[in-house]
């Protein structure tokens, strides 16, 4: 097994998609996300916290376009990333970068998405998903059987916000622990 260090992440990043690219890659499921895009806003508040960014930050997203929680919450770290400089967001499919899946497991399963942060020079923060704490309150909430719902199931307005509003606190926190780290204070002289 590889072990996620920073040249195995630099390399899984370069073979990342932008976006559009990736979703591209199976237009028939172009509209799920595109409809969850339209609902989606960012707060003055929220676009504040993403402009406050000092640090730049390499991203990951493991995903699955036949995804319902990836059709969801996808369109919102996209979102997110966009509206920050400071963030450098590539598309992974799941199952066909499963070296990389395999070591982000979730409770020992293949799980999306699932979002691996780094540092700028690629060492590895953390990862976190495949469903926001708001996602699983409303799973439980509604008693749910499926593992996962299909796409274009409708979600409360109320859920899409708290959910964005979730994976913008996952974002903050690995910026923190970035702008706080001893060792990026000492390179960049702050």
């Amino acid at each position: 097994m590889t072990e996620l260090d920073p040249t195995f992440l630099r390399t899984k990043h370069s073979q990342g998609d932008e976006y559009d690219a990736y979703l591209a890659k199976d237009p028939s499921r172009i509209e799920s996300w595109r409809d969850v895009e339209k609902r989606l806003e960012i707060s003055e508040s929220q676009q504040n916290v993403l402009d406050g960014f000092t640090r730049s930050m390499k991203v990951l997203c493991l995903s699955g376009t036949w995804c319902g929680d990836c059709v969801v919450q996808g369109p919102m770290i996209e979102r997110l990333a966009s509206a920050c400089d400071r963030i450098d967001l590539r598309w992974l499919d799941r199952d066909e970068h499963d070296d990389l899946a395999d070591q982000v497991k979730i409770n020992a399963g293949l799980r999306v998405p699932t979002v691996v942060f780094c540092s700028e020079d690629f060492e590895l923060v953390g990862y976190y998903g495949d469903r926001t704490l708001t996602r699983y309150r409303a799973m439980a909430a509604k008693q749910l059987g499926a593992a996962c719902p299909l796409p274009g199931a409708h979600v409360p307005e109320d859920e899409l916000n708290a959910t964005m509003q979730d994976w913008l606190d996952e974002f903050e926190r690995v910026q923190l622990l970035l702008r706080l780290s001893p060792r990026l204070r000492q390179k960049h002289g702050d």
